[in-house]
C-alpha cells in the first residue's frame, strides 16, 4: 500500500508546480499508451512509425499457488526425495523488439514486430549442484491490423480493434548442456517461440483530456494447433488499464495496471521428463498475475529530433497465483524509442 501511494503521488502530484500550460494530449507527450502496451494507437493515411523496445524480466524463487516454496522443498534430498530432481532458482529474460507501423488509410493501420529473445536460468539439483542454461535467437514475428471502429466528434474518445497473428519463427528446439546430459533439449520457458500460429484478437480504448489521458486494452493469445513437438501453449488473456498525466507538451508520466491469466500446456514433448524440473512439467505452467507500473514519456518537440519519443516503464507484481512449483516474477523494465513520420 505504501509503494502504491508513492506511485500515485509521483504521477498525480501538484499541477501548479510542474504543469506548463494546457498541452494538447492528442498529439503531445501522453498521446500514446505506456511503452509496454503494443498496438495502442492508429495513424493517419500515409503515416509510418518505427519503434524499438528493450525489455528485461527478472524472476526469482518459486510459488505454489500464492505461497512461496523453497528449492529444498521442490527437490527434497536423497533420504526424502521431492517431486522433482532439479529446481529453477533465478531467470533473466531480455528482449529486443523492432517494430514498424503503416497506415494505408485513416481506418486501417498495419503493424509488424520482430523480437530477439535471450534467456538465462539458474538451477540447483537434489544433490546441491548448480548449473545454468542459456538460449538466444529470434522469437515469433507478430503481424497485426488495427481497425478504427469509433471516434467521438471531439476526438476525445477512440476505439480500435486489434487483429493479430503470431507466426512460428522462434525456435522450439533450443539445447544446452546440463549435468544429466550434454546438448539436452531445454524446457518450455527456455524456448524462443510457441511453434504454432497464434491468433491474437483484442480491443483498445483511449480517452484524452487537456492534461490527462487514459485507456484500456484487452488482448488474447490463442494458439491454433499443436506444434511439431506435440504440445500447444495454453491460451493467454490480458487486460491493461492506464492513466497518464502531461506535465508539458514534451513530458508525461503514467500509472498502469496489467492483469494476465494463462493456461497450462496441452500435450507434452516426448524428449522432456516432467519429473526432472518444474519447467518441464506441462501441468505446472498456468497462472495469473497483476502488475503495477510507473512510466515516463519524453517527446522531442523541436530541433532535428522533433517527432522522436523516448519512454521508460518499470513494473512489479502486486498479486501472483501460479500452478506450481512455478517461478515468480520480480520486476520488468521496458525502454523504448518511437518515431512517426
Amino acid at each position: 500500500m505504501r509503494r502504491t501511494s508513492l506511485l500515485l503521488v509521483t504521477l498525480l502530484g501538484p499541477s501548479m508546480v510542474f504543469a506548463h500550460g494546457s498541452p494538447n494530449t492528442i498529439s503531445g507527450s501522453s498521446s500514446h499508451a505506456p511503452i509496454s502496451v503494443m498496438g495502442d494507437h492508429t495513424h493517419k493515411a500515409g503515416e509510418w512509425m518505427l519503434s524499438y523496445r528493450y525489455m528485461s524480466m527478472a524472476m526469482g524463487g518459486n510459488l505454489d499457488g500464492s505461497d512461496g516454496i523453497s528449492s529444498a522443498e521442490i527437490t527434497g534430498n536423497m533420504m526424502n526425495p521431492g517431486q522433482y530432481m532439479v529446481a529453477p532458482e533465478d531467470m533473466v529474460m531480455t528482449m529486443h523488439m523492432l517494430g514498424a507501423m503503416y497506415a494505408p488509410s485513416d481506418q486501417l493501420t498495419v503493424m509488424a514486430m520482430l523480437p530477439w529473445v535471450s534467456s538465462e536460468m539458474d538451477h540447483v539439483t537434489r544433490m546441491g549442484g548448480r548449473f545454468t542454461t542459456e538460449a538466444a535467437g529470434f522469437g515469433d514475428v507478430k503481424l497485426s491490423a488495427l481497425v478504427n471502429v469509433y471516434q467521438s466528434v471531439s476526438k476525445a474518445h477512440k476505439v480500435h480493434l486489434n487483429l493479430g497473428l503470431s507466426l512460428p519463427t522462434g525456435s522450439i528446439d533450443e539445447r544446452d548442456d546440463t549435468p544429466a546430459m550434454a546438448n539436452a533439449k531445454l524446457p518450455y520457458p527456455m524456448q524462443l517461440g510457441s511453434g504454432s500460429i497464434d491468433v491474437m484478437p483484442g480491443m483498445t480504448y483511449q480517452g484524452f483530456g487537456e492534461i490527462y489521458s487514459w485507456g484500456s486494452q484487452l488482448m488474447l493469445t490463442l494458439p491454433t494447433a499443436e506444434n511439431d513437438n506435440d504440445y500447444q501453449l495454453g491460451n493467454r488473456y490480458g487486460v491493461s488499464v492506464w492513466l497518464a498525466r502531461s506535465w508539458s507538451t514534451a513530458v508525461s508520466t503514467s500509472l498502469g495496471l496489467n492483469y494476465q491469466y494463462w493456461q497450462n500446456i496441452d500435450g507434452a514433448r516426448e524428449d522432456l521428463n516432467p519429473n526432472m524440473v518444474p519447467t518441464a512439467d506441462p501441468d505446472a505452467r498456468a497462472g495469473q498475475r497483476a502488475d503495477l507500473s510507473l512510466g515516463l514519456n519524453y517527446l522531442f518537440i523541436r530541433g532535428s529530433l522533433k517527432g522522436h519519443r523516448l519512454a521508460l516503464e518499470y513494473s512489479q507484481p502486486i498479486f501472483q497465483r501460479l500452478d506450481g512449483p512455478h517461478m515468480e516474477l520480480e520486476s520488468t523494465l521496458t525502454l523504448g524509442w518511437q518515431y512517426a513520420f
